[in-house]
């Protein structure tokens, strides 16, 4: 199995395709299931208060737009997803980290978090460290502590709908993910 793996890995590397691992697959599809609509309806807005924001940084909000413009520069749809990741996880600890601890919404970013853990996981297992120069300034930016001044106000069903959106543009046709 690991070598029918393998080759078909090789296959597409050579014709240029990249695809998602199985465990990608599966827990982006667990994750899917997670951010169902009436889910990110009732948590992250009808749970906080009328028009709540969270502070996040100018780089940990990815649209979809800003894929379109990363794939027509040329970056990998690999590198597009390890970005997508990263900024989708930090996206989620954002949301986690102004809630209290006894929130109706709390339980719900904690079972998010631990999917995001498990797809790190992943990451480390099948993804190399040399992805394109523009998305490794992207992460590194996103984790680093001094980017505060970059920041903005975003509603908390914002994030998690974008996160959604870009998950179904990067792994909808490799994972056969359905809308």
């Amino acid at each position: 199995m690991q070598q029918g793996y393998a080759a078909v890995l090789c296959v597409l590397a050579v014709l240029g395709l990249e695809a998602a691992a199985p465990g990608e697959c599966e827990l982006t599809r667990l994750l899917q299931d997670k951010l169902q609509y009436e889910m990110r309806l009732q948590y992250m807005k009808h749970y906080f208060p009328i028009d709540y924001t969270v502070q996040v940084q100018y780089e940990e909000v990815l649209r979809p737009s800003n894929i379109t413009r990363l794939r027509n520069g040329t970056v990998s749809e690999a590198a597009l997803r390890y970005l997508w990741f990263h900024v989708s996880s930090q996206a989620v600890l954002r949301i986690r980290e102004v809630l209290p601890e006894k929130h109706p919404s709390r339980k719900y970013t904690q079972e998010l978090c631990q999917l995001f853990d498990a797809l790190g996981e992943e990451y480390s297992k099948y993804r190399q460290t040399d992805v394109e120069t523009v998305v490794a300034d992207l992460v590194k930016l996103i984790h680093s502590a001094g980017a505060e001044s970059r920041s903005k106000a975003v509603r908390p069903k914002a994030l998690l709908d974008n996160c959604l959106k870009v998950m179904r543009m990067l792994y909808g046709v490799p994972c056969e993910l359905g809308s």
